[in-house]
């Protein structure tokens, strides 16, 4: 354990000028007494960590002590950060081995190319949730992904309409890829690449705006785009529990409203919400398993296919039982 973290202590000194007692301890995860002792025992097994004293101090690595990992070109750097994705890693368990190995690749790659991980999160995010399809390759995706990667002014047609654009990012979701572009300047909106019938590349290049947020972004229009398909509303009575387990079956962001809008609890502790659904049917597919922690109230052809649903489940378990 404390080998892996002096290993780690050395990378975090390579891949920065310095670092204080309380950053490293912090990025560590340990006391800055432990890291006063560990960069003592750095210093007795040959490695050169220097502390420099003061308020404005903190330790570093002298004498250029580094492995410097060459002949990795600027596309080569960028697109090794692209190797993971960070949701899944994050699920299974493993964003502290991929943090660790980026580390040890960030502390091993040359100056000029320290900011290939900065630089490939703003050009790409990748929206992983929802993906049961293999996805399709648009033809006009390289030459969009190379505007993206160099900053590249293109003129597009899009829905039969001649555009200039600035593409800002990627973003592929549920096999389908999107462009994030901002047109002569104008706000930002996003295009599915599949419907671009035409796109060039220009000589012009054009400068980022530094406070785009490609993930921000996306998950912002993702979320809009949730809601304007819930065109139906329905009124239901939930129990405590159902109330608990409503944003697991239906969109949780209206479930969330609905709930925060509801009156006060009836004296058996229900509530009664109006939902945004989608439709009927798929509101019946998704509060069906809320079984008798829900009653629906409106419309009144969803209360009947509740009904319908519920006397059959009766006949068929009684009839299981005798």
């Amino acid at each position: 354990m404390r080998a892996a973290r002096l290993i780690k202590m050395v990378l975090l000194l390579q891949s920065r000028p310095s670092m204080t007692a309380a950053e490293l301890a912090q990025a560590l995860e340990v006391s800055e007494r432990t890291i006063t002792r560990d960069a003592l025992a750095l210093s007795e097994a040959g490695v050169p960590v220097y502390a420099d004293r003061g308020r404005a101090g903190g330790y570093r690595l002298i004498g250029g002590y580094r492995t410097r990992l060459t002949g990795l070109a600027r596309s080569e750097a960028e697109a090794l950060f692209l190797s993971g994705v960070p949701g899944a890693l994050r699920e299974m368990g493993l964003q502290d081995a991929a943090s660790a190995a980026q580390l040890k690749v960030s502390a091993a790659l040359l100056p000029s190319l320290k900011d290939a991980s900065h630089s490939a999160a703003r050009r790409f995010h990748l929206d992983a949730p929802g993906w049961y399809q293999e996805p399709a390759t648009p033809d006009l995706l390289p030459v969009v992904a190379e505007a993206v990667w160099d900053d590249r002014v293109v003129t597009a047609r899009y829905r039969d309409a001649e555009r200039r654009l600035e593409p800002y990012g990627l973003v592929l979701k549920a096999g389908v890829w999107y462009l994030c572009a901002r047109a002569d300047g104008s706000s930002f909106r996003v295009y599915r690449i599949d419907r671009f019938t035409a796109v060039a590349l220009t000589e012009d290049r054009f400068e980022r705006d530094e406070s785009f947020d490609l993930a921000g972004f996306w998950e912002e229009r993702a979320a809009q785009f949730a809601r304007s398909i819930l065109r139906a509303e329905v009124v239901v009575r939930l129990s405590p529990d159902g109330a608990r387990r409503l944003a697991h079956v239906t969109d949780r962001a209206a479930a969330e409203e609905a709930l925060a809008a509801a009156g006060p609890p009836d004296g058996q502790g229900w509530v009664t919400v109006t939902l945004p659904v989608e439709s009927d049917v798929v509101a019946f597919t998704q509060l069906l398993s809320l079984g008798a922690e829900l009653e629906v109230l409106e419309p009144a052809g969803l209360r009947e296919r509740f009904t319908e649903a519920a006397t059959g489940l009766h006949a068929l378990y009684s009839r299981r039982q005798r």
